[in-house]
């Protein structure tokens, strides 16, 4: 079966897999998604990621995406929120005057320009607008 919205299915299994305190999640890859899990890796969201390539006898029948979560020393998630802006229903564009801020910047905006995926304060420096993603804080 077929994801209508793959980023939006990615960041809902990030979300739940730090509810239910995993260490680890898997999601499908996508060109975009990676971009994104490099954005969050840079800025200190999850630990890192790794890209599973498929395998037909592991029966990883697609290319999958390995996302080590991040929790602080007490055991809470590093990630207090994580939503999806732009729908595919409803798409959401900013434009550089317009860029948000999250939590009086101490969340990142997930911006998808011209110029790749980038967070609000670089789309900021660099004046560019663009798709709003998604957000995290």
């Amino acid at each position: 079966m077929s994801v209508s919205d793959p980023i939006a299915d990615a960041l809902t299994k990030i979300r739940n897999a730090y509810r239910a305190g995993h260490k680890q999640v898997r999601i499908n890859h996508c060109g975009l998604i990676e971009s994104v899990m490099k954005l969050f890796a840079t800025e200190n969201y999850i630990n890192n990621f790794d890209i599973i390539e498929r395998d037909p006898e592991k029966k990883l029948y697609r290319k999958m995406i390995v996302v080590n979560l991040r929790y602080t020393y007490d055991g809470k998630p590093v990630v207090r929120g994580l939503d999806r802006v732009s729908k595919p229903g409803r798409r959401v564009y900013v434009k550089a005057a317009n860029m948000p801020s999250i939590f009086n910047n101490t969340g990142n905006a997930i911006i998808s320009t011209s110029q790749g995926v980038m967070t609000d304060r670089e789309a900021r420096k660099n004046n560019i607008g663009g798709e709003f993603v998604c957000k995290i804080w």
